[in-house]
Order: structure tokens, then sequence, then C-alpha cells
């Protein structure tokens, strides 16, 4: 596992360099900034796993530093260091999105605490959501970010992208992790019924109510409730849930008393909500009472870093009680797997090896074993209508003109040359330095 990297902040040299050292003995990777703007163009520069900057600096002050940072990359992690120690100054930083705050002067063991608590959190969520793209890097600290609030949270992206496994991460690391985790799926209930599955119902209240039932809101009590496919609710029931997230009560079909509830609610959907309130489909005052955090997971053709490590993962879940073992797929099948576009998202790509490990005859997954659909839309060749010439080219070359050609444009801006090629922050830095590339002129050069 790659070494987190930290940013430090702080106009003080001495102060700058006693962290640095305590960050570093402790296995951090550690770059220092003695000013706001400083880090701000460091931070445009590389990607930093964690920043932990003072509150009070000459100059850009640490507030702003955090407002900047944030506008630039909602889910970064800052921590804030004061040597003030003042109630206002501290919620101030919290409410603007810092992850903690340390009071100086900072011992060893209250310093790295508070990180390794902040990092430790992304190491498990590496455990429970696979993939190692920067888009998927920014979803883990999101989530990591939000667990420990009661806001409610709305996860946009497309069908198959995983959104309740974010809502399951948001849920087990938060203090509600040993409570119920609850899911529906809005779409997938009859909307006659919708009220009674959500709020439950008192017996004789309509035909077939033989018994009391509890709804899904009183059995996620003090626990979480994800509500899937929000976007499907019909406007009556929209008002509904309004009033039982804005009230924390509900009150059963039947029923003549409310009932106090204490559930963090996290909704999903594929849909494009704005478009709905402005058609009077979706009520305003709803979206904004859900939308309160946003997280946005991108398809997987724009996070392909995360496609062989799914194909890795998913491999192994199920060869699990195989007849023989799977050792993987030939190069040929993984080449079209990478290339494919992937509409139906992890989904799909799930569906594929599943499928593929079934009609595997050999050790490895080949072309043949993969859905046709899949053969059709991912030939390697056909990506970017390039044929192999007959002397054949030296891959790791053009490999190589690529990478060049993108830091050339983006004037040498390792984070902005990974999204124009697709790639990790730390999978472009990997081949850099893999292929001795240096900005000409620089004083490593």
């Amino acid at each position: 596992m790659p070494r987190k990297s930290v940013l430090v902040v702080d106009d003080e040299k001495n102060q700058r360099e006693t962290y640095k050292i305590i960050l570093e003995d402790a296995g951090f990777d550690v770059t220092t900034a003695q000013s706001g703007e400083q880090a701000l163009r460091f931070a445009g520069e590389n990607r930093f796993d964690l920043v932990l900057t003072d509150y009070l600096m000459t100059g850009m002050d640490g507030l702003t530093l955090l407002g900047e940072l944030i506008k630039r990359d909602p889910s970064i992690i800052v921590v804030m260091m004061t040597a003030h120690g003042s109630v206002e100054s501290v919620k101030e930083a919290l409410r603007g999105g810092a992850f903690d705050y340390l009071e100086k002067p900072i011992g060893r063991d209250q310093l790295l605490k508070v990180v390794e608590t902040a990092l430790g959190g992304l190491n498990l969520l590496d455990t429970e959501i696979v993939g190692q793209s920067s888009e998927m890097d920014r979803v883990k600290r999101m989530i990591l970010k939000v667990a420990g609030s009661a806001s409610t949270v709305l996860i946009r992206g497309e069908s198959g992208v995983g959104k309740e496994l974010v809502a399951r991460a948001i849920h087990s690391a938060s203090p509600r992790a040993n409570e119920p985790f609850v899911a529906v799926n809005c779409a997938a209930i009859n909307e006659n019924l919708l009220e009674s599955e959500l709020f439950g119902h008192e017996k004789g209240s309509f035909t077939g109510a033989h018994a009391q039932k509890k709804g899904l809101f009183e059995i996620a009590d003090r626990g979480t409730i994800f509500l899937d496919e929000i976007g499907d609710l019909g406007v009556a029931m929209q008002a509904k849930l309004l009033r039982t997230l804005q009230e924390k009560e509900i009150m059963r079909v039947g029923g003549t008393r409310t009932i106090k509830i204490d559930v963090r609610a996290i909704a999903a959907t594929n849909r494009d909500l704005e478009a709905m309130v402005k058609e009077g489909r979706f009520r305003e005052d709803l979206y904004y009472r859900l939308n309160i955090i946003p997280i946005t997971i991108p398809p997987l053709r724009g996070r392909r870093d995360d496609i062989a490590p799914l194909v890795d993962y998913f491999v192994a879940k199920h060869s699990v009680g195989a007849a023989r073992p799977i050792r993987g797929l030939t190069p040929s099948a993984r080449s079209v797997i990478m290339t494919c576009a992937w509409p139906g998202n992890v989904r799909q790509l799930e569906s594929a090896i599943e499928r593929a490990l079934l009609l595997c005859e050999g050790s490895e997954i080949d072309v043949e074993d993969l859905p046709v659909e899949i053969r059709q839309q991912g030939s390697p060749a056909s990506a970017f209508n390039f044929k192999l010439p007959p002397e054949g080219i030296s891959f790791e070359e053009v490999e190589k003109s690529f990478i060049i050609q993108a830091m050339e444009q983006t004037g040498w801006n390792i984070t902005r040359a990974a999204k124009l090629l697709g790639l990790s922050f730390r999978t472009l830095q990997y081949r850099l330095e893999k292929f001795g590339l240096k900005k000409p002129g620089s004083e490593q050069a």
C-alpha cells in the first residue's frame, strides 16, 4: 500500500520542520509550505491525502486556505491547527469543512492520533470500495468527511455505479454503524403500498391489515435508511417524506399519533432531479432537503483505472467454490475488458466476469469466454481506429509519447495531465518516474 501524503502549512519554520519530522518518522510522505499561497500552488501540482494547516498565518490565513482547497476539491481532508483555541475559531473551521482541529502546542502523540484517525478511515474504505482512480479517491474522502454527520446525503450516478455500496460505506463509517441499515428501492414497490412499507400501518387500517406493522423508518430507528431511486416517488409520497425528514417523526397508516424517530436518510438517483423540479415532477423543497451533502459517482468509463482492480476482485469473488482454479484473464481478454465502454457500469462488469467464469474451460478467461456484446464493443484496435503496422510497434514508446504530450499540454501539471490521460495521479506519477520524464529546465533535470 502506498505511503499516505501530507501537506504541512505553517509560516513558522521550526513548527513546519517539527511536524515534518514527526510525520515522516511515522511513515508519511510530507511536503511543507510556508504560506497559504504556496500551499495552493503545491495542491494544484500534487494530490495530498491530508492537509495540516495553521489557522493564523501571514498573508492568506488557514480559514481562507481551507475554503480555497474545498472549492477545488470538496473531498479534501483538512486538519486545522490553532494557537488561540477560541471556541469560535474552531467552530468556524469545522463549519468551513475542516475534518478536525489541533490546539497548539501540539504533542507528538496528539498529532499522530488525529492524522491517523483521518487517514485510517481511508485505509478502511480501501477494503470496502474497490477502486484506485482519483475519482473514487474523492468519493472515499467524501464518505469519510460526512460519515460522522447526521445530515442527509444525496448520491447521484448512473445505474450500476455502486450507489448502495457508497451508502453502506457511509453507514459503516458512522457512529450508527452498529444500528440497522435499511435499504428501500422506491421504484420497486407499488405506490399504493409504499406508504405502509415506509411508515407502517395499524391493524384494520385497510383491507388485509390483519395486524399492526412497523414501517421501514421505525425499523431503521437510530440507524440509516437508504432511499434508492428517490426520483421515482410520486408527488403525494414526496410530501409525506418531506414532513418525515423535517419533523423526524412518522404516523402509521390508520394511526392517530406521531412516533418520533432518529434516522439518518441517504437517498440515491440516476435521474436529473433539477430538471424534474423545473417540470413540477419533483418537489423543490424535498430536493433541497435531500441535497444537503451531494456525492456523485462517475460512470466506469470515466474512471478506467478502476477496471483492472475490479476485474481481479470479481474473479476472486466468483471463483470461490469453483470446480477448478481460475488464475485470471489472458492478456487479450483483459485488453478487451479495458477498452469496453461499460454502459451498465460496475454491475455489467461483474455480470460479465461471473458469466465468463462459468463458461471458461481453461485456467484463464479468454476473449471467447466473454459475452458477445463485450467482445464487439471492446475491440482494442477499434478504440482509436488504429491499425497495427506489419513491422509492429514499441508499446512503451507510444505510451511515453502520449504522456509527454499530456504533460506539455498542461504545463507539466500532473493532476490535469492525469485527467487528460484517464489515469490516477499516482499512476501517472509512477509512469513519469518509470520513464525518467521531468519538466525541461527543472532543478532535477
